[in-house]
């Protein structure tokens, strides 16, 4: 089990074999089971050899190379077998120390192969290694896990650890067994830490006394420090395009140190196939769909518990405009012109709210999107569980209740139909209004990474919709080139069945005319039989169903590569 280390590490990746890396830019190497520092200067590719051993970079970008483990071409299960750590925390802020690492120890371990006391057992013991007893119970955001000691505990275990990392101190470089290290994409050396000194000794360069050898390795590699050699006098094929750097690499692939590397390299790959291997395939999961719904969900659901400020915000939200509503258009009589207008004037607010209302559902994926790709990359979970997880955790608490609230103080106090299914019918259809503006938010926040761009790409659709809703403008007068845009509006399904749930069966009447409800209907051009009332639900229902499963695609989309 590995946990995150606040040093200056770019990334790391652990495991539990001995691995082999042969890339055609000549970055080849074998490293064993301790601490495998990548180093270099900035831009010099340390963080790109790491993701290419882990399985990270995009296959298309590699034109040829192999990843194998104890010689054996590996492929995207490694994630499941490994652990990558990122510099910054990706952890659920919520939650405890405990709760962090038992949520990723119970999608990590075979239920079928640790009981729930094992697991417990397993955290107790990092939890221990880390010396994190006083601060288990305290929530992530507020705990700095800085334990170098405890990767150097992994290394002496048998575990392989390949790390990059900028300019170590000597109390840490001190405890590395392997160092890689780079300049402008290739290597400059590889092989053990304890001989990398005496190794650029031999080329000419002297580490001062008292100088940390990382320092000294950053200052070879970039040219600051000189060799006391005429570079000149190596055998080198292309001298008048080779730099300080480029020398240093072909001194190194020129060494018996490197050909040595090579030969071993050569034997182990034997028989394999050319080309990227085992990047970019498919990996079973440890655990089953259902049994990462409850953990999922169920961290899903403390999250919420303990971070409601969205959930109460959009119950008061809705409160406040059901009471404003209700207030502004109390009690709506049946008699003429008032009971057309303000009940027309009434609807027309309600849809509104219902799906400007839940504009808050644009974070929904935008929130924790570095937490979703880095779980899910490292075999987590199914991004079928996380999507499903997210929609049912928000849908619940932030959007069917407030709704139901909204609706029984606002239809009662504006005096609607008093039947109580009429009550029951108006309910469904906001709900069904609100939820089609919530998928097509859902939608947005899964396409894009920043607030900013999500806010304008559901404004746009959202007015385009209000204004063919058929209440700014009649319907049937619309130009013909323009009048497709209705059949997507969803201010014009709700519109019109709260339209003929209210008026369908009503008498409206003044000192000398009645007019029946269906009679309003009719002038409208609103079709108010039984599959016309019904109709604008299954709408509603279609735009919600083609959002969702969009939103899915668009969620699976993500980019994962680097």
């Amino acid at each position: 089990m590995v946990v995150a280390l606040d040093w200056s590490f770019y990334g790391m990746v652990t495991f539990d074999w001995l691995f082999y890396v042969t890339v055609i830019s000549d970055w080849c190497g074998i490293m064993r089971p301790g601490m495998n520092a990548i180093m270099g200067p900035t831009g010099s590719g340390k963080t790109s050899l790491l993701d290419v051993i882990a399985g990270r970079k995009d296959p298309a970008g590699l034109k040829f190379g192999q990843v194998l483990i104890d010689g054996k071409m590996v492929d995207s299960d490694l994630r499941l077998i490994s652990a990558y750590v990122v510099q910054d925390d990706i952890l659920m802020g919520t939650l405890s120390v405990r709760e962090n690492l038992l949520f990723s120890v119970n999608l990590r371990l075979d239920p079928r192969h640790y009981s729930a006391a094992d697991k417990q057992q397993r955290v107790d013991s990092i939890i221990d290694d880390l010396g994190l007893q006083d601060c288990a119970h305290t929530k992530v955001s507020r705990t700095h896990l800085q334990r170098s000691g405890l990767v150097s505990l992994l290394s002496r275990s048998g575990k392989t650890i390949v790390f990059s990392i900028h300019q170590p101190r000597y109390s840490i470089f001190s405890r590395f067994d392997h160092l890689t290290l780079m300049h402008r994409g290739e290597l400059v050396y590889a092989g053990a830490a304890g001989k990398a000194l005496s190794y650029f000794t031999d080329l000419g360069y002297h580490c001062e006394p008292f100088n940390n050898p990382s320092d000294f390795f950053l200052d070879v590699t970039n040219g600051e420090a000189q060799s006391t050699l005429d570079i000149t006098s190596f055998n080198y094929d292309d001298k008048e395009n080779c730099d300080n750097s480029n020398l240093l690499a072909v001194s190194y692939r020129q060494s018996t140190q490197y050909q040595r590397v090579v030969e071993e390299l050569d034997h182990l790959t034997h028989g394999l196939e050319g080309g990227v291997g085992g990047q970019g395939q498919k990996a079973d999961y440890v655990t089953s769909f259902w049994y990462q719904m409850r953990i999922v969900g169920g961290r899903m659901v403390v999250n919420s518990l303990r971070n409601p400020q969205t959930s109460y915000a959009q119950l008061a939200l809705n409160i406040f405009f059901a009471l404003l509503v209700g207030l502004i258009y109390y009690q709506i009589p049946l008699t003429l012109p008032e009971a057309l207008q303000n009940r027309m004037g009434a609807f027309f607010f309600l849809i509104i709210n219902m799906v400007f209302g839940n504009l808050s559902a644009v974070e929904l994926f935008i929130n924790e999107r570095a937490l979703f790709i880095h779980e899910n990359s490292s075999g987590y979970y199914r991004t079928s569980v996380y999507f499903l997880s997210k929609i049912f955790t928000d849908l619940i608490p932030n959007r069917i209740v407030p709704i139901l609230i909204f609706s029984a103080i606002a239809y009662y106090m504006m005096g609607l139909k008093p039947a109580f299914t009429a009550f029951l019918l108006f309910t469904l259809t906001m709900s069904l209004v609100s939820l089609a503006g919530v998928s097509l938010a859902f939608l947005v926040s899964a396409s894009v990474s920043s607030f900013a761009m999500a806010n304008v790409l559901i404004a746009l659709p959202f007015v385009f919709m209000m204004v063919f809703g058929g209440f700014l403008v009649n319907l049937n007068s619309m130009l013909s080139w323009l009048s497709w845009l209705k059949w997507i509006s969803i201010f014009r399904y709700g519109l019109e069945a709260v339209t003929i749930n209210e008026f369908k069966g009503q008498i409206f009447y003044s000192n000398t005319t009645i007019l029946p409800g269906e009679v309003y209907l009719e002038t409208q051009g609103i079709d108010y039989s039984t599959w016309g009332f019904w109709q604008n639900h299954v709408a509603l229902a279609g735009i919600i169903t083609v959002c969702m499963v969009l939103a899915y695609i668009q969620l699976r989309r993500i980019n994962r590569w680097k």
